[in-house]
């Protein structure tokens, strides 16, 4: 008899243990629950909805949803003028539709100071509806020091302790009649240096050699320390006037700056028409075609890339 209590009073005491641990496993799966479903509503929300989410909660979801750190990080910045709006919404079908693999590639359109009241509405609109615009503080020109202030503005902009540090590995500029193929960019970067690189088509165009001259400005590309480091030196902000592409290469040249250069010539090239000793007939290995100056050439461009190849079968329309 007094065994039997005995046993039944160990029952009752293992019991009770176990009914206290499902307690404490149901009530923190119920957090995890309650903490992924909150993130889920959130991805599904709209956007000018916001859900807030507590700091260990999005801290924890973020860092599981974010991307490796082999995805490379890059600023596509596009030079142009407040007023062409046809181009930029031309730009946003190319790039729009191109979706490399291993890369965050932000497209930027970027420009001086608005001065038109019409700018002041059609811009804004712009930014409301792509948020893909940057305004610098300068007033318009192309080689008084708009590609200085470009570069030397980003820091400000971008750096973020909340972010990734960099915020991007490199940062481009190119103009807005050049054509970039993004996927064949990004696998041309993946084995280069992350740092002190200067990136492009070496000038003059017989040259091979990048340590010689500078980088074509029909695209040239430069690592995020470069940038921080044109913000900072007082090398660029005494030499802004002249030949952008050009003065940016002294900079380099004078800062001892870019030990690590990549020509991409002939990845990289002008239009083959009229043929000069900078162009190149379109070919697979393209990375860029440069003075794509109306539309015909733009189309001729296109087409040879085959850029429409995934458009999807579909009733609502007929494309021969």
């Amino acid at each position: 008899m007094k065994a039997t209590r005995a046993d039944r009073g160990r029952f009752i005491i293992s019991s009770f243990v176990f009914i206290c641990f499902l307690c404490a496993l149901a009530s923190i799966n119920e957090v995890r629950y309650d903490s992924l479903l909150k993130f889920g509503r959130c991805a599904l929300a709209n956007i000018n909805m916001p859900c807030k989410l507590n700091a260990s909660t999005s801290n924890t979801l973020l860092a599981q949803s974010s991307s490796s750190d082999d995805e490379i990080r890059i600023l596509f910045g596009i030079l142009t003028l407040p007023d062409q709006y046809e181009r930029r919404h031309f730009l946003r079908l190319i790039y729009g539709t191109q979706s490399p693999v291993g890369a965050k590639v932000d497209v930027k359109f970027v420009f001086c100071n608005l001065t038109k009241e019409d700018q002041k509405v059609l811009v804004a609109l712009e930014i409301m509806r792509y948020d893909d615009i940057i305004i610098l503080n300068c007033q318009e020109n192309m080689n008084k020091g708009k590609t200085y202030t470009y570069f030397s503005s980003l820091p400000e902009m971008f750096n973020d302790t909340e972010g990734p540090n960099p915020p991007y590995h490199y940062v481009m500029k190119t103009d807005d009649d050049a054509y970039f193929r993004l996927q064949s960019l990004v696998d041309s970067l993946k084995p280069l240096p992350r740092e002190d690189l200067y990136y492009g088509y070496v000038i003059p165009c017989p040259s091979m050699d990048p340590f010689v001259h500078y980088m074509s400005g029909m695209g040239y590309l430069i690592s995020w320390d470069i940038v921080e480091w044109i913000k900072e030196s007082d090398i660029p902000k005494n030499q802004l006037e002249g030949p952008e592409d050009k003065i940016f290469g002294n900079w380099m040249r004078d800062g001892h700056r870019a030990k690590n250069r990549f020509n991409a010539k002939w990845s990289m090239y002008n239009f083959p028409e009229p043929p000069t000793r900078c162009t190149h007939e379109l070919w697979p290995e393209t990375i860029a075609v440069h003075l794509l100056k109306n539309q015909e050439k733009w189309i001729r461009t296109l087409k040879y890339f085959n850029v429409t190849d995934n458009l999807k079968p579909s009733k609502l329309y007929h494309i021969p």
